[in-house]
């Protein structure tokens, strides 16, 4: 098994591609090792020292740090994500579908901005999260009220230093143009 990596934006996380698919259908974020019971694999990664996040894409998985070195952390992140996938273990656990995103529980705004709030969703959907999955991460709607797009900040792009551009100057300009109600954008 070859497991490729690439760099992300943000410096303190590492994007790995498996050569499988990691998640057939939405994504899965773990903060903290707490969270990672719903995943084995998670839970095989957090078990290293120095790893903060984990975050599971279609076909990849972006691994976050604390002050460590990627090169004391890489060659045991390549080799748990490699003897995870040679165990035929599932990504997730069976009912544990805790930290997947395929929902829309917590979701703001008003009923009559239900229009408004649906082509946000497809710009979102169609332009940025294709763009922003390249860098191991992933943006998601969480609310609109009174002109400002809330949106939750995933993998790479949690904690990353050029999300605020990636917000403001990319996210923000884009669905200001398709949608004129929108004035600002702002990450939960």
């Amino acid at each position: 098994m070859f497991i490729q990596t690439e760099a992300t934006p943000n410096p303190a996380t590492l994007k790995f591609l498996p050569g499988k698919i990691v998640m057939e259908k939405g994504t899965a974020d773990f903060r903290n090792a707490g969270e990672a019971d719903a995943s084995p694999l998670a839970a095989r990664l957090f078990g290293i020292d120095g790893v903060t996040g984990v975050y599971f894409g279609y076909d990849f998985i972006t691994v976050s740090k604390d002050s460590a070195e990627w090169q004391h952390l890489k060659p045991a992140i390549l080799g748990s994500i490699m003897e995870h996938f040679m165990s035929g273990q599932p990504v997730m656990g069976g009912a544990s579908s805790l930290a997947e995103d395929t929902d829309e529980d917590g979701e703001f705004y008003e009923a009559d901005d239900e229009t408004l709030v649906a082509t946000i969703k497809e710009l979102l959907e169609t332009r940025v999260r294709p763009a922003v999955a390249q860098d191991g991460g992933d943006i998601t709607f969480k609310g609109f009220r009174d002109g400002t797009v809330y949106l939750n900040m995933k993998g790479a792009c949690a904690g990353c230093p050029s999300s605020t551009a990636t917000l403001k100057h990319g996210v923000q300009n884009l669905l200001k143009h398709f949608v004129p109600e929108v004035q600002a954008v702002e990450a939960i």
